[in-house]
């Protein structure tokens, strides 16, 4: 008898739809303040001391945020197309409801974030840092992470699909239905906690040499 495949529950992420948004060419964005129902097209807020500023069903059609602090900002039922930040600084930063589109994102400090159904398509980033995160209901698909640390961070229903990442990091991660299937790596550490990870077959061929150096295990 075949064994029974074990349930893998996909991230529930939610669609969004901005209607009847007004459009603001030359935005004037203020630390702290809050910023509802509007269009942003190719605005440039880079250096900007933006800590603790809030945007909700904002459309940023092109958004270039290199350097910005977005400490502790919050990000609600919004689409970011081709966010561009070689320094993206975002530290416990809330994201609920928010699609990214292709972003370029060089060094992306998001640790201690939180994230509830969160989508993002495409895009590059060179390094991802999820540290502390809380993740729930997020998928990624067809995108390049070269580093992405999720250390001590909290997963559930995380799917990323057709991906690249070279290092993953899981040091200390505690994941539940986080699916990796179809995605390539180079290499993954913290394998003490992949307790909850969902990988295929040719993933299990990969992971076989680390794994058995992780456990001493002597193949001869």
């Amino acid at each position: 008898m075949a064994a029974k495949q074990p349930k893998v529950t996909a991230p529930r992420v939610s669609e969004i739809r901005l209607e009847d948004l007004a459009e603001d060419p030359a935005p004037d964005f203020r630390r702290g303040e809050k910023y509802d129902g509007v269009r942003y097209s190719r605005v440039a807020a880079d250096g900007l001391e933006l800590s603790g500023t809030d945007f909700a069903e904002c459309d940023f059609q092109g958004a270039s945020f290199n350097d910005t602090q977005l400490r502790g900002a919050g990000f609600r039922d919004c689409v970011l197309s081709e966010l561009y930040a070689p320094v993206f600084r975002a530290a416990r930063s809330t994201w609920r409801d928010v699609h990214l589109n292709n972003p370029r994102l060089g060094s992306a400090e998001l640790y201690e974030s939180g994230w509830q159904s969160v989508r993002i398509d495409g895009g590059k980033l060179d390094f991802l840092n999820l540290r502390g995160a809380k993740l729930t209901d997020v998928l990624i698909t067809d995108c390049i992470i070269n580093e992405l640390d999720l250390g001590s961070a909290a997963g559930t229903r995380v799917a990323l699909k057709n991906c690249t990442i070279g290092t993953l990091d899981l040091t200390g991660a505690r994941l539940k239905d986080f699916d990796i299937r179809g995605t390539d790596f180079r290499t993954i550490s913290g394998l003490g906690s992949l307790a909850g990870v969902v990988i295929d077959d040719y993933q299990l061929s990969l992971l076989a040499p680390l794994l058995a150096g992780h456990l001493g295990v002597v193949v001869a």
